[in-house]
């Protein structure tokens, strides 16, 4: 997992809790003080503030949880996939596009950062040089034709194995 997103979702992660732990028990605490809780307007704020904050830790812990999965030798050496820079050509705008695949938490179409998890970035997945991605979009279908690939494992200046073996331990 890249750094910068595990620094960016513990940053989160501590946050949510400080504010779970210390913040809303004071809040619902002060608003039980001011009597009837069937009208009061501040407990529920605070209950149901409680509530969102304990699911999002739950989305933020999964998602740390998936991301920590992540094995840079399961992907490939030959075909597009996460950390890949893309070179297309886009038919249906008569124009080249680079594209970076990265995380969800990564993404800025913007900056030509694409989340695998995109329609785009599905589309790429898996293609070689040559291969035409044809990509569903809400303006209409556009195919995007692989002109350069640069894999995380050339970036990293790996060499690919041969035959599929693991590189040799040094």
């Amino acid at each position: 997992m890249p750094e910068h997103i595990k620094k960016q979702l513990l940053a989160e992660i501590n946050i949510l809790e400080h504010e779970l732990s210390h913040e809303l028990p004071a809040e619902i605490k002060k608003a039980v003080a001011m009597g009837d809780l069937s009208e009061n307007a501040e407990y529920h704020m605070a209950k149901q503030r409680q509530v969102f904050v304990n699911a999002r830790l739950g989305q933020l812990k999964r998602r740390m949880a998936e991301l920590s999965l992540v094995n840079l030798t399961n992907i490939p050496h030959d075909k597009a996939g996460f950390g890949s820079t893309v070179v297309v050509f886009d038919s249906t705008k008569d124009e080249e596009i680079v594209y970076r695949l990265v995380t969800s938490e990564e993404s800025d179409v913007s900056k030509g950062l694409i989340s695998t998890t995109s329609p785009i970035g599905r589309g790429i997945v898996g293609k070689r040089v040559g291969d035409v991605a044809t990509i569903v979009t809400p303006n209409g279908k556009r195919e995007l034709e692989i002109l350069k690939l640069t894999t995380i494992h050339d970036e990293a200046g790996e060499v690919e194995p041969e035959n599929g073996a693991a590189p040799a331990a040094e």
